[in-house]
C-alpha cells in the first residue's frame, strides 16, 4: 500500500524512554513513516533504516556506548571483569556489542544474564546465584547492563554479604536517582558510568517550581509522581512543590529540548518560515518532515547538533561517577568521551582517580624488565624475564626491546647501560698477589746475586759456573718484570712488551742451563775421547748464549713485524663487562716462542739425563732435570687453560700467563740458586776442597768397584807392581789399578771440569796421573 500522500494530524511522537517500547512504536510508525525522536533509547537495533526509517534519536546508540565502556576500563587498566545483562532487547544488543569490541582489551571472567521482567518466579534465585559468582570472581569490576530495578535487587544482596567492587553503569541507571538514595548505597563500592550528555535547560527548574495544579483543576500526572515516588497526599499540608525538584534530575530533561529542537528545525525548514511567516504547506505527508529533520543542523546552547545517515546524534557521553554524600551519593560529571576523538578524558579536577583506584587484571603487571607471556586467554599471562641484550621500560610490554649498539643489558633489566671495561687492576687482589710474588722473586735475585757475588771463589759457587749464573739471574729478573706488565690497563705497546721481555729473558735464563747441561754431558761423553773432542768444538759458553737468545730474538722480530699483539676489547657474549685484554696477534707467532723455550727446556732435561751419572760434586743434572720438569710441566698445564674458549675472552688470560711464568721462574729459582746459597751461608763446613775431593774419590770407588779396579785407602802404600806410593787429599791415599778401560778417561773428567771453573788443582792432578801407573792384577 502506497503511503506517500498520508496525511495526519499528529506530525511527530517524542518518545519512548526504554528501547524496547521504542521499537515497538517504531514498528508500526515506520509504516506511515511518521517520525519518531527519543532522548533515552539508545538499542542498536534502531539504527537499522530499512526497519525503522522514521526512527532518529538525539543521543549515541549503545555501539558507541560500548565503545566508550572498553575505553574506560582500558583507561584504569581494568582488563578482567564480569558482565551481567538483561534478558531483553537492549540487554542482548549492549552485551554483544561490548563483547565485540572489547575483544584483546578486555576479558569476561563471567557473563550472566538476569530475567528481564520483576515478576519472573525465579528472579530471586538468579539475583542469588550472580551474587554469589561476583563474590567468588577475581574480577574486582562488573559491568551491569540492567535496569535500574533489577540494579537494586543485586546491591541489596550484595550489602547484606559486605561484598564491594568497582561497578561500571550502563545508561539505563546510571543516572537514575531513585538508586542514589537507596539504603546502604555506600557500601557497594565505588559506581561509574556513562550517561547521555547532559544539561541545563534555561527557565526549567523556575517552572517545575511553579508548577502547581490549579484551584479545582486535576492533573493526573503530577498525583500519579507524587503518590508513586512522593508517598505524598494531595493535601497542601503534607505535600510540597520541592519534592518534585528532589525527584527529578534536572539535566535529563535536557536532552528532550534538544529533541524539541530537532523538531523544531526540520518543521521550520520544511515550512520555509522565516523570522516572521512561514510560506510552506502545512498539510504535509509525515515523511516529507523525516527527511527534513535527518538533514537539521542546528546550534544550541553552543553545541552544534545534527544526525547521521542513521538516524542517531554523535556527540558523545559524560563520564559520571557516584560521589558520596552522607549516606546518599550525587551524580557528578568527571569526564568526558566524545566519538570523535574516541577516548576517555578525564576533567582536570578528577585527575586523581587515575592513581587512587583498584585495578582488575587477571595477571599481575609484568614490571619493567619483563615481558608478557601470553596465555590462550588474551588478558592472561605470565611474566618472563627479558633476555641478555634486551629490555623493557615499561609495565606489561608485549615484547623486550634490542639495546642500541655499545650498549647492554644483564637479564630482566629495564634499560641498557654502557659496557663497563675490566682488567688487571693495580687494586684488586689477584692482581696484587702477583705483585707480591714479583717483588719477593726480584728480592730473592738480588739476594742470589749478592750471595754469589760475595762467595765467588768459594768451590760451591766456581762449581755453579758464576758466570753462567749472573746470566740466569739476568734473565730471571728480566721474566719477573714481564709479570708487572701483565698489571694495569692493557695498550698496544704494552701488549707487545709483555711477550717479547718475557720471550728474552727466561730464553736467557733457560740457554744458560742449557750451556751448563752441554758441559756435563760432555763430561759424560769422556768415555768416548773421540766424540768427546767432536763435541767439544761446539762448546763455546757465551757464543752459545748468544746464538740461542738470538734465535728467540729472531721469533720475535718476525711476530711483531707481521702480526703483534695488539689492545682488544673481549666480550664473552654475555654480562655487562668488557674485558681489556691483550691479543696474540699471531696465534703462530705465539705458539712458536714458547716452542721455542719448550724446546730448549726439552734438550736440557735430554743433555742432564744421559748426564746423570757423572760424580755429583761436578754437575747439576738432578737439578736441571727437576727444574726443566716443573716447567715443562707448568707450560703443558697452561695450555689448555689459556686456549679455553671461557678464559680467553676474559682478563684470566693474562693471570693464567703471569702464573705460569711467576711459576717457571720460582721453580728455577728453588733449583739453581736457593739450594746453594743455603749451602754456602750456612754449611760452610761442607763447602771445603777437601771434603768434596774425598766425596769424589768415594765415587770414583763406587764406579770403578763393578770395572774390577782396586782401591786402596790407607795413609800411604806401595802398589804390589809399580811401588809408586800416592799422598792422599788430607789423611787419604789411594791405589787405583785399572783393569780393562782407559785410564786416563778420569784424569780428563777432572780436568774439564775444574779447567771450566778455572780451579785445577795440582792434587788432584797428580793423583789422577799417579792412577795411570797402575798394576794389573793376575
Amino acid at each position: 500500500m502506497d503511503y506517500t500522500e498520508f496525511r495526519t494530524p499528529i506530525k511527530a511522537l517524542l518518545g519512548e524512554q526504554y528501547s524496547e517500547l521504542s521499537i515497538a512504536i517504531a514498528k508500526l510508525l515506520s509504516l506511515y513513516l511518521v517520525p519518531q525522536i527519543s532522548g533515552s533509547s539508545s538499542s542498536p537495533v534502531l539504527s537499522d533504516k530499512l526497519r525503522y526509517p522514521s526512527f532518529m534519536r538525539v543521543i549515541p546508540s549503545d555501539i558507541y556506548q560500548a565503545q566508550a565502556l572498553v575505553r574506560l576500563m582500558s583507561h584504569f587498566s581494568w582488563n578482567w571483569v564480569g558482565v551481567v545483562y538483561g534478558d531483553d532487547d537492549y540487554g542482548r544488543a549492549a552485551y554483544q556489542s561490548f563483547m565485540q569490541d572489547s575483544v584483546g582489551k578486555i576479558c569476561a571472567d563471567f557473563e550472566k544474564v538476569l530475567p528481564h521482567y520483576l515478576d519472573h518466579v525465579d528472579l530471586d534465585k538468579h539475583i542469588k546465584e550472580v551474587a554469589q559468582t561476583i563474590r567468588k570472581s577475581k574480577a574486582k569490576v562488573v559491568l551491569l547492563i540492567l535496569k535500574a530495578e533489577l540494579v537494586e535487587k543485586l546491591f541489596n544482596e550484595m550489602v547484606q554479604t559486605n561484598t564491594s567492587r568497582i561497578w561500571i553503569a550502563s545508561d539505563a541507571w546510571s543516572i537514575n536517582r531513585y538508586l542514589t538514595k537507596m539504603k546502604d548505597i555506600n557500601k557497594v563500592g565505588e559506581i561509574f558510568g556513562f550517561s547521555f550528555t547532559m544539561g541545563i535547560a534555561p527557565g526549567f527548574e523556575d517552572y517545575v517550581k511553579n508548577l502547581r495544579p490549579t484551584p479545582g483543576a486535576r492533573n493526573d500526572f503530577i498525583e500519579e509522581y507524587n503518590q508513586l515516588r512522593l508517598n505524598c497526599s494531595l493535601s497542601p499540608s503534607t505535600c510540597v512543590v520541592d519534592d518534585l525538584l528532589n525527584g527529578v534530575d534536572m539535566r535529563e530533561a535536557y536532552r528532550e529540548r534538544v529533541a524539541i529542537y530537532a523538531f523544531a528545525y526540520g518543521l521550520r525548514a520544511l515550512l520555509k518560515c522565516d523570522e516572521n511567516t512561514c510560506s510552506g504547506d502545512t498539510n504535509f505527508p509525515p515523511w516529507q518532515l523525516v527527511e527534513s529533520m535527518r538533514s537539521a543542523n542546528f546550534t544550541l546552547d553552543g553545541k552544534t547538533y545534527s544526525f547521521d545517515e542513521n538516524g542517531d546524534f554523535t556527540d558523545g557521553y559524560d563520564l559520571i561517577m557516584w560521589k558520596k554524600n552522607n549516606d546518599e551519593r550525587v551524580i557528578e560529571v568527571v569526564g568526558k568521551f566524545l566519538l570523535k576523538n574516541g577516548d576517555v578524558e578525564i576533567l582536570s579536577q578528577f585527575l586523581w582517580l587515575n592513581n587512587t583506584l583498584s585495578t582488575s587484571k587477571c595477571s599481575d603487571p609484568c614490571k619493567p624488565g619483563h615481558v608478557k607471556n601470553q596465555s590462550e586467554i588474551s588478558c592472561c599471562y605470565t611474566c618472563m624475564e627479558c633476555p641478555e641484550g634486551k629490555y623493557t621500560d615499561q609495565q606489561d610490554q608485549p615484547e623486550c626491546l634490542n639495546c642500541p649498539k655499545g650498549k647492554w643489558s644483564n637479564k630482566g633489566d629495564h634499560e641498557c647501560m654502557p659496557f663497563q671495561e675490566k682488567y688487571l687492576g693495580w687494586t684488586d687482589s689477584y692482581p696484587i698477589a702477583l705483585l707480591a710474588a714479583t717483588v719477593i722473586g726480584l728480592v730473592l735475585v738480588l739476594i742470589s746475586f749478592i750471595i754469589f757475588y760475595v762467595h765467588r771463589n768459594t768451590v760451591v759457587i766456581k762449581k755453579a759456573d758464576s758466570t753462567m749464573s749472573y746470566f740466569m739471574l739476568l734473565g730471571l729478573t728480566v721474566s719477573f718484570v714481564s709479570v708487572i706488565m701483565f698489571i694495569g690497563r692493557p695498550s698496544n705497546h704494552l701488549c707487545r712488551a709483555q711477550q717479547a721481555v718475557y720471550g728474552l729473558g727466561f730464553t736467557l735464563c733457560v740457554s744458560c742451563i742449557l750451556v751448563k747441561a752441554y758441559r756435563t754431558f760432555l763430561a759424560f761423553m769422556a768415555l768416548d775421547p773421540d766424540k768427546q773432542h767432536t763435541l767439544k768444538k761446539l762448546y763455546k759458553p757465551l757464543i752459545n748464549l748468544v746464538l740461542l737468545t738470538g734465535g728467540q730474538g729472531i721469533i720475535l722480530l718476525f711476530w711483531l713485524v707481521f702480526k703483534s699483539p695488539f689492545q682488544d676489547l673481549k666480550w664473552p657474549e654475555t654480562g655487562m663487562i668488557k674485558y681489556v685484554v691483550c691479543d696474540e696477534g699471531s696465534i703462530v707467532g705465539f705458539v712458536v716462542m714458547h716452542g721455542y723455550i719448550a724446546l730448549l727446556a726439552f734438550i736440557c732435561f735430554f743433555l742432564a739425563f744421559k748426564s746423570r751419572k757423572v760424580p755429583h760434586d761436578f754437575n747439576d743434572t738432578g737439578i736441571i732435570i727437576f727444574s726443566m720438569l716443573i716447567h715443562l710441566f707448568i707450560w703443558l698445564c697452561f695450555i689448555p687453560i689459556y686456549i679455553d674458549r671461557n678464559t680467553n675472552k676474559t682478563d684470566q688470560r693474562h693471570i693464567v700467563q703471569a702464573s705460569a711464568i711467576l711459576a717457571s721462574n720460582y721453580g728455577i729459582m728453588f733449583c739453581h740458586f736457593v739450594p746453594k746459597c743455603y749451602i754456602v751461608l750456612w754449611e760452610l763446613s761442607e763447602n771445603s776442597r777437601a771434603l768434596i775431593m774425598s766425596r769424589l774419590a768415594r765415587r770414583i770407588k763406587d764406579d770403578t768397584a763393578n770395572a774390577n779396579i782396586n782401591v786402596v785407602n790407607e795413609d800411604s802404600r806401595t802398589t804390589p807392581d809399580s811401588g809408586i806410593i800416592c799422598n792422599g787429599v788430607g789423611t787419604s791415599m789411594r791405589e787405583i789399578s785399572m783393569v780393562s778401560i782407559d785410564p786416563s778417561s778420569t784424569t780428563k773428567t777432572m780436568d774439564l771440569f775444574n779447567a771450566d771453573r778455572g780451579i785445577i788443582n795440582p792434587t788432584v792432578s797428580h793423583h789422577a796421573k799417579l792412577g795411570q801407573r797402575h798394576t794389573t792384577r793376575n
